[in-house]
């Protein structure tokens, strides 16, 4: 196994995890299988008790795992799956350790962070580096692991140290460290003291990098380069530009043009095993040069209630950037406070209104708590019946069926039990298997099955169903403690509202949607689709939005599914 460890430095933020997952596309394009894990200092077991606000979105593992969002990166550009095991915390050593004590595994010994955490960290990477991650179901060649935050924090330390030891477990020739650090523009002049002293703590650590990539606005000089080589102890053709680019699906392509593959190569003494004259890219190259030339653009309404960071919506975001590229369309994707669809009173109420009456298409996202939650219903009244095109994900399905109940079906105070437990029409309910006291790891996560069991009164088939090829159950990744009550199904199906995607029992609801007699697209499901949606495989349920947005979806139905 060899591996490649990036780190960074100066500010978080630079863009380490596309870094790191721009290389591991480039290693795939020259034959090799890539595995990743994220290192998280934090003291939190995962990531799935912080607030969207503070860490952005939660990423959902198809083992239900909780994870940062650089997963989500990696699975994107990798295409493949990873497990909750792949993203290290200080929280998941330290409870481990903690257990093994209580246990007398360490046979009486002083437990000590070193050697007992800097070993479990080790022993945790060589383990999960071995984990098949793609279709292949073998082990991967390379292990890229990105250490989060910037060297020098304090709550990272313990992990470099572990690298430290770790380089001399697997030896020198199987340990490639790389090194983001920002260079400055300042009087016109590109700056190298930050990656300096960047480089510096690095090393006073017992690491040196291999590689360095510098994050600027633009192509570093060559000046730039000798002079970070000379003073960081690289060469200079292992000083990489990371310069802004048209896209993010550009880097890979950068990074190959500067020959790392190459560097890579003989550092980690892969000649043999990779394709390095000519990577298997062309897919890839296509796509993020179509990306430049759109002209036609496509504009989504996102009603979320998270907008302040919007990292809190990334996979969304990125999954309509996808089914765009599918489409031949920039996205252009404006934001929608949902609470501020709710009363004129405020100042933003005409203006957000706007922005739905104008858009092509509306999604609205998940969420937990009240806030916002009737802006959501109000902004689902609104495009069932101006027949916008419309996908709820989680919350949004649920404010789909709230909406449709109190205004087609007639139950005004129909609502959620989240939000009014003492509503008489409860259309949405806690699951009963869900222990109301535990927050962390508690709902209902991961990967599980959705099958689709429903033809419309005319006998046409779902649009959700056609979007996922006709297939009869798809699997996609669940987090969520409400769903739609049980005994209210019928009500709303036979309303119109049809349920036409259940869970393999039979009794969860998991997709709905209106005939497309009665609408363009009005779709919704419980499950979070964007957790699987891949640069070169839009994500089915976005793709139809997108679709259904420029008017194109009933010809995409009739050329596939005539």
């Amino acid at each position: 196994m060899k591996y490649v460890i990036v780190s960074g430095g100066v500010v978080s933020g630079l863009g380490k995890g596309v870094t790191i997952s721009s290389l591991g596309r480039m290693l795939r394009g020259c034959g090799l299988r890539v595995t990743s894990i994220k290192i998280d200092p934090y003291l939190n077991v995962d990531a799935g008790t912080m607030s969207p606000f503070e860490h952005g979105e939660v990423f959902v593992l198809g083992d239900g795992g909780e994870s940062d969002l650089d997963l989500g990166n990696y699975e994107r550009f990798l295409d493949i799956q990873l497990t909750s095991e792949h993203n290290i915390t200080t929280g998941k050593i330290y409870r481990e350790v903690i257990s093994r004590e209580r246990r007398g595994d360490y046979l009486g010994k002083t437990v000590q962070v070193v050697p007992h955490i800097t070993n479990e960290i080790q022993d945790w990477i060589e383990r999960v580096a071995k984990v098949p991650v793609d279709d292949s179901g073998e082990e991967a060649d390379v292990c890229l692991i990105e250490v989060g935050g910037t060297v020098g924090d304090i709550e990272s330390s313990i992990f470099f140290e572990a690298l430290r030891q770790f380089q001399f477990r697997v030896g020198y020739e199987n340990f490639c460290l790389m090194f983001v650090s920002l260079v400055p523009i300042l009087s016109d002049e590109q700056k190298t003291k930050p990656t300096q002293h960047g480089v510096k703590s690095l090393m006073s650590l017992g690491l040196s990098p291999k590689v360095i990539f510098c994050r600027c606005p633009l192509p570093l000089e060559q000046a730039c380069k000798n002079k970070i080589s000379a003073f960081c102890h690289v060469p200079s053709d292992n000083v990489i530009s990371v310069h802004d680019v048209n896209n993010v699906y550009h880097v890979p392509l950068l990074l190959m043009q500067q020959n790392l593959h190459r560097i890579i190569a003989k550092e980690l003494n892969l000649e043999a095993k990779m394709q390095i004259e000519n990577p298997d890219m062309k897919k890839w190259s296509d796509m993020a040069h179509s990306v430049d030339g759109f002209t036609e653009s496509v504009k989504i309404a996102l009603i979320g209630k998270y907008n302040g960071l919007q990292d809190a919506y990334l996979s969304i975001i990125k999954s309509l950037k996808h089914a765009s590229i599918a489409c031949e369309r920039k996205l252009d994707l404006v934001w929608v406070e949902a609470s501020q669809l709710e009363s004129s009173d405020n100042e933003e109420y005409e203006s957000n209104w706007e922005k739905i009456k104008t858009a092509d298409g509306v999604i609205v996202p998940g969420g937990f708590g009240t806030r916002g939650f009737n802006g959501k219903c109000i902004a689902a009244e609104y495009c069932r019946k101006n027949k916008k095109p419309y996908l709820g994900i989680c919350l949004g399905f649920q404010a789909m069926v709230v909406e449709y109940a109190r205004n087609v079906i007639g139950w005004d105070d129909a609502n959620s039990a989240e939000f009014d437990e003492s509503t008489a029409h409860p259309v949405i309910v806690f699951m009963p298997e869900i222990d109301k006291e535990t927050m962390g790891g508690n709902m209902r996560l991961g990967a599980r099955n959705t099958k689709f069991t429903h033809k419309h009164d005319d006998g046409s088939m779902a649009t959700a169903q056609i979007m996922y090829d006709c297939a009869e159950i798809v699997s996609e990744r669940h987090r969520h403690r409400y769903e739609v009550n049980p005994e209210v199904v019928d009500t709303v199906h036979d309303a119109g509202l049809k349920f036409v995607g259940r869970d393999e029992t039979g009794e969860r609801m998991e997709v709905a949607e209106l005939p497309r007699s009665q609408h363009p697209y009005y779709v919704g499901c419980q499950y979070h689709p964007e957790f699987k949606s891949r640069p070169l495989r839009p994500s089915p349920p976005f793709y139809g939005l997108l679709l259904a947005s420029i008017g194109k979806l009933d010809e995409f139905i009739a050329e596939n599914h005539a």
